[in-house]
């Protein structure tokens, strides 16, 4: 099976019962990674190729409350680096953002989504190929599916004749990953990750 090709459940390996455990704070804003949401908080599951410098991305914006790396939309329960890395659990790299909404909108957060990344590439992005580096909007609401769906419309209209193939759907399970990956260029400053410029800008008016 070649990276580029998505598996099926019967396809998918195993896991486990053990969830990986994050004990500790945010590395970069000591926020509790594991906080239940307060009434104006909401929280938004991305995948934009590799995870560290996606997440890079959005610990920086205002209005972001916590950010954490993980995995979901695949088949595998509690799967490890390497079994994603492996495209043999179905899911994607993705970043939780959790984001308070007297600060900031679901609009602004997938303003920064849409425009640094190519949400054309399919089952890659730039030089990382493979099925967990596909782009995905899993969303907490309906009403969050309805604005993903909504900016995805007026993207690719402002793209043109190129196809966004951005995954979009209601998210399923979202496991955590490793420790050491959790806020990884904050902790490794020379770590290298190519996400964070490659997508298209667009006027602002598309995200009023």
């Amino acid at each position: 099976m070649g990276k580029k090709e998505m598996i099926s459940s019967d396809q998918a390996l195993p896991g486990r019962d053990v969830a990986i455990a994050i004990m500790e704070p945010h590395f970069v804003n000591q926020s509790d990674l594991n906080a239940e949401l307060n009434q104006n908080e909401e929280s938004i599951v991305l995948g934009l190729g590799c995870f560290w410098g996606a997440e890079r991305l959005f610990w920086q914006l205002p209005g972001v409350v916590s950010t954490s790396v993980g995995y979901s939309g695949g088949f595998t329960p509690n799967p490890t680096y390497e079994e994603v890395c492996s495209g043999l659990t179905g899911h994607t790299e993705v970043v939780r953002i959790v984001f308070d909404t007297t600060k900031t909108s679901l609009q602004a957060i997938l303003r920064t989504f849409w425009e640094k990344h190519d949400p054309t590439q399919g089952m890659r992005q730039g030089n990382d190929i493979g099925t967990q580096y596909r782009s995905a909007i899993y969303t907490a609401s309906q009403e969050q599916d309805q604005i993903a769906r909504q900016t995805q419309q007026q993207y690719q209209q402002a793209l043109g004749s190129q196809g966004i193939t951005t995954e979009i759907g209601p998210l399923g399970e979202y496991y955590f990953a490793e420790v050491y990956h959790q806020q990884y260029l904050a902790k490794n400053p020379n770590g290298y990750c190519g996400i964070g410029g490659t997508g298209v800008c667009f006027p602002p008016e598309l995200n009023q």
